[in-house]
């Protein structure tokens, strides 16, 4: 197929000093299967080489268009000033974290899935998550053979605490529509602003899957994924979606029952976390949420459930000190920076790599 003839792609990557991992980003955008695409690297005040090595490849690639800004953001605001970037022509919108990368046939999969199925308005897929303490696919809540699901079945499913297959920015497409139709596609501040877009989306749209692997996840001790793990963060973010979005998706009963069980789950993980010493930060953290959903920190629930954590301590020390080195342990290989496995896996997919 002549690419003039497919639907433009806009692939955009907001960065801040990532020139670590920018090559190997870029390249898997460049050297995607599905030609048809424009690529927008948005910088973010970095202060390494990173507008150095998005401007060579602007020179080299006529689709790359660099964007240096000098008004710095936080990064969900960066995502929003990438996002009202794309063309008006576009038809899908992709993100790619700068220190992530594509498999060669990542898009062409996407856009084909989307293509065939006009009520998709966001399609996922599995993703490699990992580094040198070890590699694991993400995503794979989702049975196999099920292609398409319906937008509210979808985000039920996901207030409801099924098995999480909805994805991150660098594992979906958007339809680009969808992309436009606000000045703020992250409608929170929040790290995990993407997941309360999947609600916005899938309000009015389908949820499409691809169930290939088609994109990396670099896990290293700087990623938002390491500081959102440090913080506990999705935990938060989860219960103020199933505040704002659980009375769009859920019945008033559902709503009440989810509530009260992930409530006292909550609590539970920062009694856990207090015990463990996960610091000031993950305290503030954690306070700044309770303040916004309206309930207290300290209060019964946390007591109650500091009482639990100590019971359980005080009559299983040794499973529960077995249980924190085990927890150490992890914590300390996943700050071990990581390997690139896209270099082999994409050379035995035969793609092409230009360098700088």
């Amino acid at each position: 197929m002549n690419p003039a003839s497919e639907p433009l792609v806009s692939v955009v990557t907001p960065v801040y000093n990532g020139a670590k991992y920018l090559i190997e980003c870029i390249e898997s955008v460049v050297n995607q299967t599905y030609k048809h695409l424009e690529y927008l690297i948005v910088n973010n005040c970095s202060t390494d080489a990173t507008l150095d090595i998005a401007k060579r490849y602007e020179k080299l690639d006529g689709r790359v268009h660099v964007y240096d800004y000098r008004e710095f953001v936080d990064v969900i605001e960066s995502h929003n000033r990438a996002f009202r970037l794309i063309s008006s022509q576009s038809k899908y919108c992709k993100v790619v974290s700068a220190d992530d990368c594509l498999f060669p046939e990542c898009v062409a999969r996407m856009v084909a899935l989307a293509e065939a199925n006009p009520t998709v308005g966001v399609v996922g897929a599995y993703t490699l998550s990992g580094g040198s303490a070890g590699y694991r696919v993400m995503f794979d809540g989702l049975p196999y053979g099920i292609t398409v699901v319906p937008g509210r079945e979808a985000c039920r499913w996901h207030l409801l605490g099924g098995r999480y297959f909805l994805g991150m920015p660098t594992a979906v497409l958007y339809r680009s529509d969808l992309v436009r139709r606000t000045h703020r596609f992250y409608p929170n501040p929040r790290e995990h602003a993407d997941i309360s877009a999947f609600y916005e989306c899938l309000l009015t749209a389908d949820f499409g899957f691809v169930h290939q692997v088609l994109s990396y996840e670099r896990v290293h001790e700087n990623a938002l994924g390491a500081k959102a793990k440090r913080l506990s963060s999705t935990a938060g973010s989860h219960l103020l979606d199933l505040r704002q979005y659980g009375p769009l998706f859920l019945s008033r009963e559902e709503l009440k029952n989810r509530l009260d069980d992930f409530l006292r789950v909550y609590f539970g993980m920062i009694a856990t976390g207090i015990i463990n010493l996960k610091g000031v930060d993950f305290w503030r953290y954690h306070k700044a949420i309770t303040d916004e959903f309206g309930c207290r920190l300290l209060g019964i629930r946390l007591g109650r459930a500091l009482c639990i954590k100590v019971a359980d301590l005080l009559l299983n020390p040794k499973q529960t000190l077995e249980k924190i080195v085990r927890r150490r342990r992890t914590e300390r290989r996943s700050t071990v920076v990581a390997q690139r496995p896209c270099d082999c896996l994409s050379a035995a997919n035969g793609s092409r790599r230009t360098g700088v």
